[in-house]
C-alpha cells in the first residue's frame, strides 16, 4: 500500500461513490462547486457514511467569497460542525482570517474545539492570507492537521515553488497538502521532499446527464453544461495519480 494519500473534493452524491470505488483514500464534501466549496447537506454526510467505508472530511463555510467571518456566521460554523460531527464526519475543513488577511487564531481554536478531537484542515484561505510563513504558527498551535495550498496562487502550477518552500518551513509540524489544479506529474517532483505526503486533486470530468429535456428559455447557471452534464471523478487521472503516488 502506498505511503501516499489521495484526497479529492466532491460535489454530488455519485461523484462519491465513483471516488471511492477507484480507490480514493479520502473525501473533502462540499457544495458549490462554482464557489469552491460551502458547507454540505446533513443528508448527503449521511447517505455517504452509510455506503462508504473511507473518511469524509466535511468543508465548513457558510458562504462564498473572502474568510472574515461574523460572529453570527462563526455560530453557523460551529453548529454544523456539531451536526455533521454526530452524523459521522471523519474531519473538518475550514480556516478563518481577520480583517487584515491574518489568521483569526481565537476563532480557529474555537472551532478546532468543536471538532472534539476529529482532525481539522485550514483550507485554502491559506492562499488568501497577508503571509504564508506568518501564517503557519497561528495554524500550527490552533491545533489544525493539515494546511491545502496552491502555494499563494491559482494553481500549483503557479505555485509550486512556495509549496516546496512550505514544505521546508513546516517540516513534521504540519502536513502541507498541495491543492489546486494538482496533476499527476507534480506527484513526482513533490515526492523529493521528505515533508510530501498528501495531495488534493479534483480529478473532475462532466459526465452527460440522461436528462432529455432543455427549457432553451432558462438558465440557473452561466455554465451551459448545468441541465445537460454532472460534476463527475475522472477514471483515468485518478489512475494516473494512484500511479504516480506508488
Amino acid at each position: 500500500m502506498s505511503s501516499f494519500l489521495l484526497e479529492a473534493p466532491i460535489f454530488n452524491v455519485q461523484s462519491g461513490l465513483d471516488a471511492a470505488r477507484l480507490g480514493i483514500h479520502r473525501l473533502e464534501l462540499c457544495a458549490n462547486f462554482p464557489e469552491g466549496g460551502e458547507t454540505p447537506s446533513a443528508g448527503m454526510l449521511k447517505f455517504l457514511k452509510s455506503e462508504l467505508d473511507i473518511p469524509v472530511f466535511v468543508m465548513i463555510r457558510p458562504r462564498g467569497g473572502d474568510f472574515c467571518y461574523s460572529q453570527k456566521e462563526l455560530m453557523v460554523m460551529k453548529r454544523d460542525i456539531e451536526l455533521l460531527g454526530e452524523l459521522g464526519a471523519d474531519g473538518f475543513v475550514f480556516g478563518v482570517l481577520d480583517t487584515q488577511g491574518r489568521v483569526n487564531q481565537e476563532a480557529c481554536e474555537a472551532l478546532v474545539r468543536t471538532a472534539s478531537g476529529r482532525p481539522c484542515t485550514f483550507h485554502r484561505a491559506f492562499d488568501a492570507c497577508r503571509d504564508q510563513a506568518e501564517a503557519l504558527d497561528p495554524i500550527i498551535q490552533s491545533g489544525f492537521k493539515r494546511i491545502l495550498t496552491s502555494g499563494a496562487k491559482n494553481s500549483i502550477d503557479e505555485g509550486i515553488d512556495q509549496i516546496e518552500f512550505l514544505f521546508e518551513k513546516a517540516k513534521d509540524k504540519i502536513i502541507i497538502m498541495p491543492g489546486g489544479g494538482a496533476k499527476p506529474e507534480h506527484v513526482f517532483r513533490f515526492k523529493n521532499s521528505p515533508y510530501f505526503s498528501e495531495i488534493h486533486a479534483s480529478c473532475k470530468t462532466w459526465i452527460p446527464s440522461p436528462n432529455q429535456f432543455i427549457n432553451p428559455h432558462l438558465q440557473f447557471s452561466s455554465d451551459p453544461k448545468t441541465f445537460s452534464h454532472h460534476l463527475g471523478i475522472d477514471p483515468s487521472t485518478v489512475n494516473q495519480f494512484l500511479e504516480a503516488l506508488g
